[in-house]
């Protein structure tokens, strides 16, 4: 017996899951080889990382939950291939201030208070900062435009690595 119940539940149904599966495939998709890179949360296991590699530290400051800059800077800059290469010659050192009390502990929000009390001196997300292994400040960059342009990020760390 045909209902008109049943075939108006099954399109429901469809539509749903229409609907939900491109979302499902664009997360899979998107690759995040950022969280794949070697960042440290502690400042002094950085300094000594930096000390024992005479490399400097590259210190990421981010609101990883509610700056959009900071997550287009992550998709489109440490996501790349040209940084991940070039992220060798680096301590990397991710400073996050999220919203959500989910994200890092209290402990860790207090370490990274204290950072960026410290080094964060445009008090903007997202902010590069370069530090040499005495925590002396060698470099910064701030920002990141709806532009989405990466030369003034990646001129930034070869600066670095051409004077460290």
């Amino acid at each position: 017996m045909f209902s008109f119940k049943s075939l108006k539940m099954k399109n429901i149904l469809l539509l749903f899951m229409l609907c939900i599966a491109p979302l499902a495939i664009a997360q899979e998709e998107e690759e995040d080889y950022a969280s794949n890179l070697n960042w440290l949360t502690d400042l002094d296991e950085a300094k000594t990382k930096s000390s024992d590699t005479k490399k400097p530290i590259l210190v990421y400051f981010t609101g990883s939950d509610w700056c959009a800059p900071c997550k287009m800077l992550k998709k489109d800059f440490f996501n790349s291939e040209s940084f991940i290469d070039k992220s060798e010659n680096f301590v990397l050192l991710m400073v996050d201030m999220p919203r959500r009390s989910d994200i890092i502990s209290s402990e860790q929000k207090k370490k990274n208070e204290a950072v960026v009390s410290k080094f964060n001196s445009s008090g903007g997300y997202p902010n590069l900062v370069a530090l040499n292994d005495k925590l002396h400040k060698i470099g910064e960059l701030s920002g990141y435009t709806f532009l989405r342009e990466t030369d003034r990020h990646f001129a930034f760390i070869d600066s670095i690595l051409e004077n460290y």
